[in-house]
């Protein structure tokens, strides 16, 4: 069966899942191998949840004609989403970058729903198979696609870009994040303007930051459309940022209060300014928009506790996002300060050295008490009377859960795989 064909068959279904959990009556059912796993052993667990159709890749799992065996599943699940894109032949927004790119997708999601019917990746779907389901959940209803691309090692994003063909593009940024599958900082920046080269192939339009030198050197030859800190010749000119600790940013004496913590979080807010203004989103919606975005999923989300200020942005780190979130976090003006800080992973030979840095980068902040967890930061433990270093959370834990904290703002900052949210319930 072609991909035309499949189309067809997935146009009548009601959705479409790679997971037999979240199975919905009339859904299509694409069975993708996995590490662990081969889902065409769920086929017909799909069908007798009332999928419409499975689609398997191995001939031992055939049921009936509801039943479409491919060659290979994910490939299929990846055809069949860049022809449903070209299907409907609607405007693509697409994004990536090293930090901040599910929070920029999410703010530039609410300014463009002020005005357009718009989806969006949801939550962090943006690898080879999150780009694909999120192009299937577009429908004929969908005026604007906003699209999340996630990558670790080079030709990544070109290959996202091919299945996506986006319109538009915005990189976030390039920072030092997944430093292993990249070969350091240089292959992080070509792995991610990958997508510059696909929307300057293709003639289509980039949204950058005026203030990142990498962005503007690297979209010389682009269609771009312009955000900058009081650059008189940026599209959208942004004219007062501030952040103690939420981010207030003006533009056209427009003054927008957010929920959002730190002034790493400025530049997210105002690629949607600028997205939303290029889309023509009124400035009063704008505003609204932004204003009513609230963050979840442990990212830089402001919680109290007793009397006690949470920052909690634990959802991720790599170097750059770590050195930002500090560098934020010491200029808040508390009178008592506390950092928990939880390994970064994925960075290869230049992890001793990147996790040596965030110590160094607090040696003088003899007010602020630093909790270092995980064995990577534990193998540079230095004897200094604010630092406190655990090999394990445990360990952690049984020290830091009989402190007494009182009109604390504390920072809570790691890799996922530290789970550092576990933080709350000691205080």
């Amino acid at each position: 069966m072609n991909i035309e064909s499949i189309h067809n068959l997935f146009l009548k279904c009601s959705s479409i899942s790679i997971d037999t959990r979240k199975i919905t009556p009339n859904s299509l059912f694409v069975a993708i191998k996995g590490d662990r796993f081969d889902a065409n052993t769920f086929a017909k667990e799909a069908l007798e949840k009332n999928a419409a159709y499975v689609i398997i890749d191995n001939p031992n799992f055939y049921i009936n004609e509801r039943t479409i065996l491919v060659e290979d599943s994910l490939t299929t699940l990846q055809e069949l989403a860049k022809f449903h894109r070209n299907y409907l032949k609607l405007p693509i927004m697409a994004l990536t970058g090293s930090n901040g790119k599910t929070t920029t997708k999410e703010l530039i999601n609410c300014v463009l729903s002020k005005k357009y019917n718009t989806k969006a990746t949801i939550g962090n779907l943006n690898n080879h198979i999150g780009v694909p389901l999120t192009l299937l959940s577009f429908d004929s209803k969908t005026e604007i696609g906003i699209v999340e691309m996630g990558a670790n090692h080079q030709k990544e994003i070109a290959f996202l870009c091919e299945i996506a063909q986006p319109d538009f593009g915005y990189i976030t940024n390039f920072g030092k994040a997944h430093l292993e599958g990249f070969g350091g900082i240089e292959g992080v920046i070509k792995g991610k303007s990958e997508m510059y080269s696909y929307l300057l192939q293709h003639n289509k339009t980039v949204f950058i930051n005026l203030d990142d030198s990498i962005q503007v050197d690297k979209t010389k030859n682009l269609k771009t459309f312009s955000f900058g800190f009081n650059k008189a010749e940026a599209d959208v000119t942004i004219l007062d940022i501030k952040a103690n600790p939420f981010v207030v940013i003006t533009f056209s004496n427009i003054s927008i209060q957010t929920h959002l913590i730190g002034l790493y979080n400025a530049n997210n807010i105002n690629a949607a300014i600028t997205i939303g203004k290029y889309f023509n989103v009124p400035e009063n919606l704008i505003k609204s928009a932004i204003e009513s975005y609230i963050p979840e999923n442990n990212r830089s989300q402001l919680i109290y506790k007793n009397t006690n200020e949470i920052i909690l942005d634990a959802y991720n780190a790599n170097p750059s996002s770590m050195a930002v979130a500090i560098s934020n976090f010491i200029q808040l003006e508390r009178e008592n300060k506390i950092v928990i800080l939880g390994d970064m992973f994925e960075l290869g030979t230049e992890s001793s050295l990147e996790h040596k840095a965030v110590v160094n980068s607090l040696l003088n902040e003899i007010q602020i008490t630093c909790y270092f967890i995980g064995k990577d930061f534990y193998s540079l433990k230095i004897e200094k009377s604010n630092f406190h270093f655990y090999d394990t959370f445990d360990s952690f834990s049984n020290d830091f859960k009989h402190i007494n904290l009182q009109d604390t703002i504390i920072l809570i900052k790691g890799s996922r795989g530290m789970a550092l949210e576990r933080v709350l319930e000691l205080i």
